[in-house]
C-alpha cells in the first residue's frame, strides 16, 4: 500500500512539474521552430498527404541517406484533424503515464536497502536519467532531433523524477530484515 501511495504522490508531483515546465518556462519550446510560410506549407502537406495522419520520415531509405535530389531529410508528425487545445483526454493520459512511472520507481526503490533519504531520492532521479537517455538520445542520434531540444526535454524528465523522488523517498523506506 505504501508503494501505491508513494507512486500516487510522485505522479501528482510529476504532473505538476510537467505543467510548470510546459506552461511557465520556455523549456518545452527549446529547439522547436515555426514553419516558414506556415499556411502554404501546411496546405501543401495536406494536399500531398491527404487525410492520413501519421509519422513520416523522408526520404524513407533504410540506409538513412538524404535524397540525392534535395539533400534534405526530416521527421514529421502530421495530423490533418488535430485539436490544438489541451483536452481532458490529453491531461488524463499524461497523468496516468506519470502515475505509472512513479509507481514503478517506488516499487524499484522498495527493492533496495538504501538507508538515507538522499540516496533514495538519488535512486529515483537515476531512474529518470535512464528514461531520459533511453528516450531522447536515440531521437537525437537517429532522427537528428536538435541537441538543444534533446537536452531541454531530458532536463524536464530528470527534474520530474527528482521531484517525484523527493515524495517517493519520504514514504518508501528501506526494507528491514
Amino acid at each position: 500500500m505504501r508503494i501505491l501511495l508513494a507512486g500516487l504522490l510522485g505522479g501528482i508531483v510529476m504532473f505538476l512539474w510537467s505543467f510548470v515546465a510546459h506552461e511557465l518556462t520556455p523549456l518545452a519550446t527549446v529547439g522547436v521552430h515555426t514553419l516558414p510560410n506556415e499556411r502554404v506549407t501546411v496546405s501543401n502537406l495536406a494536399s500531398s498527404i491527404g487525410d492520413k495522419a501519421g509519422l513520416y520520415r523522408f526520404p524513407f531509405d533504410m540506409n538513412g541517406k538524404a535524397s540525392a535530389e534535395t539533400g534534405a531529410s526530416g521527421f514529421l508528425v502530421f495530423n490533418p484533424h488535430a485539436k490544438l487545445a489541451m483536452t481532458p483526454r490529453n491531461l488524463i493520459a499524461e497523468f496516468l503515464t506519470e502515475l505509472v512511472e512513479s509507481v514503478l520507481a517506488a516499487w524499484l526503490l522498495a527493492q533496495t536497502a538504501l538507508a538515507s533519504y538522499a540516496m533514495r531520492v538519488g535512486f529515483v532521479t537515476i531512474v529518470g536519467v535512464v528514461g531520459a537517455i533511453v528516450t531522447n538520445i536515440p531521437y537525437w542520434n537517429w532522427y537528428a532531433f536538435p541537441l538543444d531540444y534533446t537536452l531541454a526535454y531530458s532536463l524536464i524528465e530528470i527534474v520530474a523524477f527528482f521531484a517525484a523522488g523527493l515524495a517517493i523517498a519520504a514514504l518508501v523506506k528501506p526494507r528491514t530484515a
